[in-house]
């Protein structure tokens, strides 16, 4: 069995630190974390390892999961390949935003690098670890690294899709606007029925069956033909007169209208085509 050894003992570090010591996949040789409380926590939850708080105790491994926050890949990266050899180890990290060429540190060691990002929200890891079977995760890096990691990633649940590293931040983007701008949208129907006179718990209830029917239409006929309203009957008239009335209420609100239009006058047509 191949050992890992973990940096990082946040979230996404302990749940599949985990999940790969529980289905047999990985040993798991340690964990580095800041500070020994924060590692022994990680080791306590995967239940392997050894704590450590400093890169040169880590103990050797043929792999290495950087589980840390975008801004410390490179530090992290650079400390390891400063403790250790790592000729022939494989060092990957799972950022969303990051290609596996910032981990340039780990190569000049002679490792082969590869990207693992889940597709999935890790703000319980315990219900992450319960539920994980079907998670998608994409990957990139070098054919060595992910010829290793692809089929530990499957024996796991998890359902590994091969993107462009050179289109990885687009890709991010993309998880952005389907969860965070979604909300955004939301939110500003929400407060719009509110300015309407509407209390706000009864406008959740008003908005929600069109929000989860829309999103039942997209996933299942796709953007184009789930599209409805004004825009897609091509009633620019009114269009217009709730972008002013909007715009009169809230001007920032009025500028996510307008902003909107464009795009959704193109899906428009898409539709019509």
């Amino acid at each position: 069995m191949r050992t890992l050894a973990i940096v990082g003992a946040g979230h996404v570090g302990r749940t599949l630190g985990r999940l790969w010591q529980a289905a047999g996949v990985f040993d798991i040789a340690g964990v580095l974390a800041r500070s020994p409380a924060s590692a022994q926590r990680g080791v306590d939850f995967i239940g392997a390892g050894v704590p450590v708080a400093q890169p040169a105790d880590l103990p050797a491994a043929d792999i290495y999961l950087l589980a840390v926050t975008d801004d410390q890949i490179v530090p992290a990266c650079a400390a390891l390949a400063a403790t250790r050899p790592l000729q022939g180890a494989i060092v990957f990290h799972c950022s969303g935003a990051l290609a596996s060429g910032t981990l340039e540190a780990a190569r000049q060691g002679g490792a082969l690098l590869a990207s693992v990002h889940p597709v999935r929200s890790f703000a319980d890891p315990a219900a992450v670890v319960a539920a994980f079977a079907g998670t998608f995760c994409g990957t990139e890096g070098d054919a060595a690294a992910l010829a290793v990691l692809v089929p530990a990633l499957e024996a796991i649940g998890a359902r590994p899709v091969a993107i462009d590293p050179a289109a990885k931040t687009v890709y991010h983007a993309a998880a952005v606007f389907a969860s965070n701008y979604l909300v955004t949208v939301l939110d500003a129907a929400l407060r719009a029925y509110q300015a309407a006179g509407i209390p706000a718990d009864v406008a959740r209830e008003l908005a929600q069956p069109l929000a989860q029917e829309s999103l039942s239409n997209v996933f299942r006929m796709g953007a184009a033909e789930a599209l409805s309203g004004p825009i897609a009957r091509g009633d620019y008239a009114t269009v217009q007169r709730q972008q002013a009335a909007v715009s009169a209420w809230d001007a920032d609100t009025g500028t996510l209208y307008g902003a909107l239009v464009p795009p959704t006058a193109a899906l428009a047509a898409r539709k019509h085509r």
